[in-house]
Formats: structure tokens, C-alpha cells, sequence
């Protein structure tokens, strides 16, 4: 209405310069107030102006009436998208009870509640909220039906988006509230058919850090795994489309404190939707011009990896994508199937069992043993990460170890980019081995089931590292000094010397020319010509029989594996002199 005011103002003017124009402004104005009323009237509901069955509002791509789904004569208020060969519906008002005529009504009650009535003047819907009687519900851009103060229309009472069924379009908010606990933001159809509430639902669990999961009724399906502010870390393989167009708003950006997890697409001209299907299945659909059709972008849970159903392996058990047979389940490190039997024949449902007890769990039954050593952790790379963690704020890689170790109850820990430190004190939940990206999970276990793979600290192992390099140049620095004082005798002597039957003789009796200080200098002589070289000293038959008095008993030390062995006695025997 500004803007026709502002219409008036400026051919006011032009009138009072020329009053033959006086007619031709009246009928203007006529005819721009009435295109006005009719385009409001066309996507608005107000007091006295109900939407009869036949009867649409439509608005910029989106289309609000009664309908009839595939197969049924039964009648629902819903949302869908206008023009469209698939228009697919987004909302529907009376999912639980349907209208089995075509009289039904949709109005603005005497309350400013929006409502459906059927033939009888029965109500089977209404927005149920505290409204001002004079109320309007409006179909916007979005495909949100929003009810609002007729003279304040920022002044909202009620939106469809707060209230789905199936289906999450952008726009909508999604609320993460850990003090309220899980959110199931949306109910698949009961069937194709049939849109009252079926047996799954999608939302999100605030627990530690914000994820995606699908319910089957009260149990778990599916879930994304956990949120680091660009993705969601249990779907590696996430299309980009899916992935970074969510955003988790900070709380402090809100009045109300909650935060908000909303999903802008790349291309704001795309039409984008996600829901939950009848038969428990999430889809994120785009829709495809140039086909006139909808284009599955993605769907979770991966019909082709059955490691993507909840906990397919129980309890500490990891779940690896296996071509030939689906999945194929084993049991962490340190642990052991709970049932062997059932785990031969394919049925993990059991899980698996520690093989040894925790430090402080063996304190517990049996007393604290001194010599007892503590626990370690053993990693798990590539990892989905298990559900139900707990968030340690503030938490660093480096202590976030010690942080597990002084809790009994902590069976797991792992620091993770966007998230921080984050810790499990119940049993290892719905982990699978990724061929990439995923996490290391730090598994806590008994010393003794460590099997060598003690997890150490940053801190030890750089002392470690810093240790072993320094013992190899000293080691290296000793080996070239050694190879420095020894020059190799030269091959034609050393035939020679083979060739001799009575090879170069050794006199070893001074202790200077035969000594095994790597500092110092080895001095052979060989048949009255001292020789340098690394070759071993060679003695004739006779000097060695004198040596090991004619090989007796006494002096044997063994037997090798080239013969027995006897002690080198060296005398300054006239047979050993050069």
C-alpha cells in the first residue's frame, strides 16, 4: 500500500498541473489498487477470505491447497512446488486426518489460528497457537506458509517450517538444544500414499558435538557422525553440495540462546530439498530442468554398505565395507566376540568383550598391586567415531589422554580439528573402518593386552627419537675412525698367504701390538713384515695346538657352529715368534 500511496503523490501533482488528466489518474489508480488486492488475496489468507478445496494460493514457485495423493481419495491441505511436472509435496497441515470429501475449508479462526475444516465445519487442524484475531497467513518465496499480524506482519505466531513433515528445505532452522535433548525435526509418510506420520524420523542429537540421526521408532538407523563446523565427520564421502551448505549459527547470535543448524545451496536459483522416505532412507534431491525430473544427489544410509546401518557390529566391534559379501565385522584391538558361536555364523549383534580388565577396574575387585602397570591406548585410524561422546572443553591433544586415563569410566579418546577433545565413558557404539578420511579413535586397554603397541606421549617420543639419533652418529663416528686406522691388505697378499702351508705367525705377547682400542692402532706381523689391514689375524697350526695346550679339555669353551671353540692363551713361545 506504500507504494501506491507514493503512485498517488506523484500523479497528484501532475493532475494539479493538468486536470485533463484527472480522469485517466482515477482509472489508473483503479486498476493498479485492484492488481494490488488480487496479488495479495492470491498468495494470503485473512479473516472472512477462506481457501475452499479448488481453490490455490501460489507464489513464486510454490503452490498451496488441497490434494489427493497417489492411489487415495482421501483430501490434505499441503505445500508443494508449482509448475512443475513433479511437484512433489513439502508439507501438509491434516496428516492424521485426511478429509474424505472435497467441502473441506481452509480459514482464519475467530482465534487467528489457522485451520482446516471439514463438510461438517469440524476442525481436523489448526496452527494451535496464541494468535491475534486480526491474523494473516501468508505463502512466501520459501514455501513457508507464515501467520502473522495483519498490521505487523515481522510480528509472526506460527510457520509451517517450524512445523515439517517430511521434508527440510532451505530456510528452514533446524534447532540444537542440548538442554532439550534429541531433536526429531522430521516424520517420513506413513507410505506413499498415506502422509500421516510413519515409523521413522530425522533430526539432531546435541550430544558433544551436533550430528544427524534417523530413528526407527525409538532406536537409531543411521547417523552422520559429528559436526566440526564444516562437515560432518562420519560421511567422508559427502558430496560438497551436501556438506558445506550447513551451517551451525553461534548462540550468541540468537536471542533465545539455542543455536541453529540452517542449509544455504551454492546456487540460490537451484531447487533443493531433503527428506526422510517412507522406507527410512534420507535423500537430498535437486531438481533437473533439462530432464524434468528429480536427481538424487545423495542418500544415506549407503544401500550398498551395510556398515552404514546403526551399530552393525555391537558393542567395540568395527565394521569394514567389504565387496563380496557387504560387511564384515571384527573386534577392536584387546578385545574379543562376546559369542563366538553367533560370530562364527555371521551374527555380530552381540558385539565384543575386553579380554583383559582395566587398571583401575582389576583396583576395584581385586586390590591395588603395586607392580600392576598402568593402561595405554592403542589407535584406530580412518575411523567413524563412536556415537555418545562427551565433550572436554578445554581440551588439547596433549592432555586429552591424561584427561581419559583419570577416569575409570573412559573407555576412548580422540581430538579432532573443529571439535577438540572429545572422550566416551559407555561402551564403543557404531564404529567403521573408512578406506580414508575418517579419525584415529584412541582406544583405552590393559597394559598386557597392549601387545607392544603402547600409545606414547609426544613428549617420550621426541626423547626417544632425540636418543636413538644420537646413539647412530656416535655409533657412525666410531665405525669411521675404527675403518680410519686399519688400511685392507692387499688381495695378492692375502692369496699369497692362503697358498702357504704354514700361514703368517702372530706374536701377540706385547700387548701394544695387539690391542682392541678403537682410539689406537692394531699392529700385525706376519712372518717377520708387520702388515696393516682389516683382515683377522691368521696363525700357523703349531702356534694354535701350543695355545690351547694340544687342544685339551680344559681349555674348550663350547661348540660353535663351524666346530668347538677354545680360548686364544698367547705365550711368547718360540713357535709364535716372527
Amino acid at each position: 500500500m506504500s507504494a501506491i500511496l507514493r503512485v498517488c503523490q506523484m500523479m497528484g501533482i501532475f493532475a494539479s498541473e493538468n486536470p485533463g488528466l484527472k480522469i485517466h489518474l482515477f482509472s489508473f489508480l483503479f486498476t493498479f489498487s485492484s492488481l494490488a488486492l488480487f496479488c495479495s488475496a492470491a498468495s494470503s489468507i485473512t479473516q472472512g477470505q477462506p481457501l475452499r478445496d479448488g481453490d490455490t494460493l501460489i507464489y513464486d514457485g510454490f503452490e498451496l491447497g488441497f490434494f489427493s495423493p497417489k492411489n487415495s481419495s482421501s483430501r490434505y491441505v499441503g505445500i508443494w512446488y508449482y509448475n512443475i511436472s513433479e511437484p512433489s509435496v513439502i508439507w501438509v497441515a491434516n496428516r492424521e486426518r485426511p478429509i474424505f470429501d472435497k467441502a473441506g475449508i481452509l480459514k482464519i479462526g475467530s482465534d487467528g489460528n489457522v485451520v482446516v475444516l471439514d463438510g461438517n465445519n469440524t476442525a481436523v487442524w489448526s496452527s494451535n497457537v496464541s494468535a491475534s484475531s486480526n491474523s494473516t497467513a501468508i505463502l512466501n518465496d520459501e514455501g513457508n506458509l507464515v501467520l502473522s499480524s495483519s498490521g505487523d506482519t515481522s510480528k509472526e505466531y506460527w510457520q509451517s517450517f517450524g512445523d515439517p513433515t517430511n521434508t527440510f528445505l532451505p530456510g528452514m532452522k533446524v534447532e540444537v538444544n542440548s538442554a532439550k535433548g534429541e531433536n526429531r525435526f522430521l516424520t517420513s509418510w506413513k507410505s506413499e500414499n498415506d502422509p500421516s506420520p510413519g515409523a521413522y524420523s530425522m533430526g539432531v542429537d546435541p550430544r558433544g558435538s551436533p550430528q544427524i540421526v534417523i530413528w526407527e521408532g525409538s532406536n537409531r538407523r543411521w547417523r552422520s557422525g559429528h559436526w566440526n563446523k564444516q562437515l560432518f565427520i562420519g560421511v567422508p564421502n559427502m558430496p560438497t553440495t551436501y556438506s558445506y551448505g550447513f551451517k551451525l549459527s553461534d548462540e550468541n547470535e540468537n536471542e533465545s540462546g539455542s543455536m541453529y543448524f540452517t542449509y544455504t545451496p551454492w546456487n540460490a536459483s537451484d531447487k533443493l530439498r531433503f527428506q526422510i522416505r517412507c522406507d527410512g532412507y534420507e535423500e537430498q534431491l535437486r531438481w533437473v530442468g533439462d530432464k524434468n525430473q528429480w536427481e538424487v544427489i545423495q542418500s544415506q544410509p549407503n544401500k550398498s554398505n551395510d556398515c552404514e546401518l546403526y551399530n552393525r557390529c555391537g558393542k567395540f566391534g568395527v565394521c569394514s565395507a567389504s565387496h563380496g559379501s557387504g560387511s564384515e565385522c571384527s573386534c577392536m584391538h584387546g578385545f574379543q566376540p562376546t559369542d563366538w558361536d553367533q560370530w562364527i555364523r555371521r551374527n555380530w549383534s552381540d558385539g565384543c568383550s575386553r579380554k583383559t580388565l582395566l587398571q583401575c577396574q582389576r583396583n576395584r575387585t581385586i586390590g591395588t598391586e603395586e607392580n600392576d602397570e598402568e593402561d595405554g591406548f592403542v589407535g584406530l585410524r580412518c575411523a567413524k567415531l563412536p556415537d555418545f561422546a562427551d565433550l572436554v572443553v578445554p581440551g588439547s591433544d596433549e592432555n586429552c589422554e591424561e584427561i581419559c586415563l583419570k577416569n575409570c569410566d573412559c573407555t576412548a579418546y580422540a581430538f579432532v580439528q573443529g571439535i577438540g577433545c572429545m572422550i566416551w565413558t559407555e561402551d564403543l557404539l557404531d564404529v567403521q573402518k573408512f578406506t580414508k578420511g575418517g579419525n584415529t579413535l584412541n582406544i583405552r586397554l590393559a597394559h598386557s593386552d597392549l601387545g607392544g603397541k603402547k600409545k606414547l606421549s609426544t613428549p617420550v617420543i621426541i626423547v626417544i627419537s632425540v636418543a636413538g639419533a644420537l646413539f647412530l652418529v656416535i655409533f657412525m663416528l666410531l665405525l669411521w675412525r675404527f675403518k680410519a686406522k686399519l688400511k685392507v691388505l692387499p688381495t695378492t697378499s692375502s692369496i699369497s698367504w692362503l697358498r702357504n702351508n704354514d700361514p703368517p705367525m702372530l706374536n701377540a705377547s706385547k700387548s701394544n701390538e695387539f690391542s682392541t682400542d678403537v682410539s689406537g692402532s692394531i699392529d700385525l706381523f706376519a712372518e717377520g713384515n708387520q702388515v696393516n689391514g682389516s683382515e683377522l689375524p691368521l696363525f700357523n697350526f703349531t702356534c694354535v695346538a701350543a695355545a690351547t695346550n694340544n687342544f685339551s679339555e680344559e681349555n674348550k669353551l663350547g661348540n660353535g657352529g663351524f666346530g668347538t671353540v677354545y680360548k686364544v692363551n698367547l705365550y711368547d713361545e718360540p713357535v709364535c715368534k716372527y
